[in-house]
């Protein structure tokens, strides 16, 4: 993120968590990007990219932005904006996860996801981390990054747009389908 510098206690903070998800993600969009990728190279980034953002999605919901409603003014206003963003991003994700990649849609989902995913980043490295960053201290900041990085190993790693996406439901319901999710990617050897 411009303008942030990183320092030993922050490395793990929450807002450095969430901006190295955003790179890494973006990365993946770059292959994606690139000219003649392989149909099925394609369909192994997204689904790839759709693991990583199921995960990062289920941690900022039940984690970044309670701590954003908790701390900052407008942080009900900002989180609601924030999950309805991610709720239309999901049901893209969803309808790509079972969709070949030389279906005619597929390329169009894919731009569509990339496209919403990219101004989702550009809202909180613009608006909500820089507000959480100036509103927490830096020990809560740790916690909730520590939070962050614990709840998506346990997050499930496909879309659920039916689910709950607030606390208390999702910290109860996500650990249990990601285990799930899991075994599913095991049993049909997709890579994530």
């Amino acid at each position: 993120m411009k303008g942030y510098t990183t320092t030993v206690s922050q490395e793990q903070d929450l807002v450095n968590v969430i901006v190295n998800d955003h790179r890494e993600v973006e990365q993946v969009f770059t292959q994606l990007e690139e000219p003649g990728v392989e149909p099925q190279r394609r369909k192994e980034l997204v689904d790839h990219v759709i693991a990583e953002l199921v995960r990062h999605s289920v941690a900022e919901e039940q984690y970044m932005y309670p701590a954003a409603r908790r701390y900052l003014d407008n942080g009900d206003e900002i989180a609601d904006h924030e999950i309805s963003e991610h709720a239309e991003a999901e049901r893209v994700m969803k309808r790509l996860e079972g969709m070949d990649p030389t279906d005619s849609e597929f390329d169009g989902l894919v731009r569509q996801l990339i496209d919403s995913i990219r101004h989702h980043i550009e809202d909180e490295e613009g608006d909500l981390l820089p507000k959480l960053r100036a509103a927490c201290d830096e020990q809560e900041l740790r916690d909730l990054g520590q939070k962050v990085v614990n709840a998506k190993r346990v997050a499930p790693t496909r879309p659920h747009p039916m689910a709950p996406d607030k606390p208390p439901a999702n910290r109860i319901l996500n650990p249990g389908a990601g285990l799930v999710d899991r075994l599913r990617d095991k049993l049909s050897g997709r890579e994530v």
